[in-house]
């Protein structure tokens, strides 16, 4: 979600830093439209013909993360910063307590971020072969919200191109990596993010600089065009979401889960006080509770 931020960002640094030594987070709630755990369509089900009887290893020895700005900490420590420290994935500050944290004995050597800020489910397949060249026991996928996050709906990514990509990237560690895990989160409700952010003056103007203008642009308009835009943006996630499910749900050695992060209501204090869009370090920690209690908890 990065990469339209960076481009008018960079033109405004003296005076976004002086507004940020002022800044105060704001959020509101209002009710979403559209249907309660419709990312849920595409939980994932055992393929057709295959055991159900195989242990899911609550305890791999390493673990390799794939996916995108939010995975590697975006805007978590600091204004247009990467904070891998701080991510949900394999981040070793105490404040977040990852996912490779609470699994791995030694997390700052058997955990790896391969995540890439601006990354889309296009490029998901090289990711996946730079894990397979580490050979983990656990793979954690987060990737799409970049996909959803275009200059206008008619650019997002189409779901076929999203579900080939992200069945492409299956394949190579499936094949490579026969006996290692792949846990698959869900793409977050970008609406629910508009919808808590929207009504702080300060990143209003921060999402004018382009941060996901598919979503996030005219943040105060709520003309029937600016609803339709939003809800068709949402559509395509929840499309996305279900098309994670249902490749998923392929292999014996993956899970989905079940649209817990699309369903959860990010909180102002949980986003970033940078964007008011990535997840802040609390958010980044309720991202790391979310999933690991999907993919590990009884």
């Amino acid at each position: 979600m990065r990469e339209s931020l960076r481009r008018g960002a960079r033109r405004a640094t003296t005076a976004l830093a002086g507004l940020l030594t002022t800044a105060l987070v704001a959020g509101c709630s209002v009710t979403v439209t559209g249907t309660p755990g419709a990312a849920r369509s595409g939980a994932a089900t055992p393929r057709p013909g295959a055991s159900a009887a195989l242990a899911w290893n609550t305890r791999p020895a390493s673990l390799a993360a794939l996916g995108d700005s939010i995975t590697r900490g975006f805007d978590a420590c600091g204004v247009l910063t990467d904070c891998p420290q701080l991510s949900w994935a394999t981040g070793s500050g105490s404040s977040v307590t990852s996912v490779a944290g609470r699994l791995l004995a030694r997390p700052a050597t058997a955990s790896w971020n391969l995540a890439a800020s601006g990354a889309r489910m296009a490029d998901l397949p090289a990711q996946a072969e730079r894990a397979v060249a580490l050979r983990p026991q656990q793979v954690v996928i987060l990737m799409g919200a970049n996909d959803a996050c275009a200059t206008s709906t008619s650019r997002m990514t189409p779901v076929d191109a999203y579900r080939r990509e992200f069945a492409t990237a299956l394949r190579t560690l499936h094949r490579a990596l026969p006996r290692t895990q792949v846990f698959v989160a869900s793409v977050p409700d970008l609406l629910r993010l508009w919808d808590v952010g929207r009504r702080n003056a300060l990143g209003r103007q921060i999402w004018k600089l382009g941060l996901c203008p598919s979503m996030l642009a005219d943040p105060e308009s709520t003309s029937a065009a600016a609803n339709t835009r939003r809800q068709t943006v949402r559509e395509r996630v929840i499309a996305y979401n279900a098309a994670l499910g249902q490749e998923c749900a392929r292999y014996e050695r993956c899970r989905y889960d079940g649209g817990a992060v699309f369903d959860y209501r990010f909180t102002s204090a949980e986003l970033s006080p940078w964007d008011w869009f990535h997840p802040s370090a609390r958010g980044q920690a309720r991202l790391a509770g979310i999933v690991y209690a999907a993919a590990f908890g009884s």
